[in-house]
């Protein structure tokens, strides 16, 4: 199973325009859901982060339902997703529903994310719709929390997008250590959008490191 969030800067844009996304897991045989989530400023990241744990608790309980393997549960994000998906590699599962177990999600992989959100907090285009609050800050950016004790995380940016989202995606590995964050790359001519087309395109380096996470099959370089 591969839940892939999409971004927008938790503000914009909607599953539709990321259906694409989805080939190159189906291809191998997954079950992929894209879901969808409400938008700031009608909600709060927080509520976003936990219409998200809803939405992977539904897809643990239905997977077989639709073919898939609730024993496999993966997580793929960009931008604004690539947050959501390393936030939830951090819930607490059996206390979401009695049952669920503690590893859920396998694994996760976040291109372009966010992963210390004081400085997104900062931004004056994004303070009227985001709404952040330091408190809220502390409790959603992965950065700032402990590791979770299992599953991989694997960090990936374009190598030519803003220095801001190259520094975050160092961060990951600083805060959780490389057994936790064993990938952590920049991709080389790619920018904030760019970057995300290679996750369909079979031979580059995303889409590699994708089969590697989800499939077990060997990246390479």
């Amino acid at each position: 199973m591969v839940v892939f969030i999409h971004g927008g800067y938790w503000r914009s844009l909607d599953k539709s325009e990321h259906s694409f996304l989805a080939v190159p897991f189906r291809n191998q045989g997954a079950c992929v859901v894209v879901p969808n989530y409400a938008l700031c400023p009608a909600v709060t990241i927080p509520d976003i982060v936990m219409q998200m744990v809803r939405a992977v608790d539904w897809v643990h309980a239905h997977a077989a339902e639709h073919g898939g393997d609730p024993e496999r549960v993966y997580l793929v994000g960009h931008s604004a997703g690539g947050h959501l998906a390393t936030q939830l590699m951090l819930c607490d599962w059996p206390r979401v529903r009695r049952g669920l177990p503690a590893d859920l999600v396998k694994g996760a992989l976040s291109i372009s994310g966010l992963y210390d959100l004081e400085p997104v907090r900062r931004v004056p285009f994004l303070q009227a719709s985001l709404r952040l609050t330091a408190e809220q800050v502390q409790r959603v950016s992965p950065a700032r929390l402990p590791a979770p004790a299992t599953g991989k995380l694997y960090t990936v940016v374009g190598g030519d997008e803003s220095a801001e989202f190259l520094r975050q995606n160092g961060l990951m590995r600083k805060a959780w250590g490389a057994r936790r964050v064993p990938v952590v790359e920049r991709i080389p001519g790619r920018n904030h959008f760019s970057v995300l087309e290679e996750l369909s395109l079979p031979g580059t380096r995303l889409h590699a490191l994708a089969m590697q996470l989800v499939f077990g099959i060997p990246a390479g370089r």
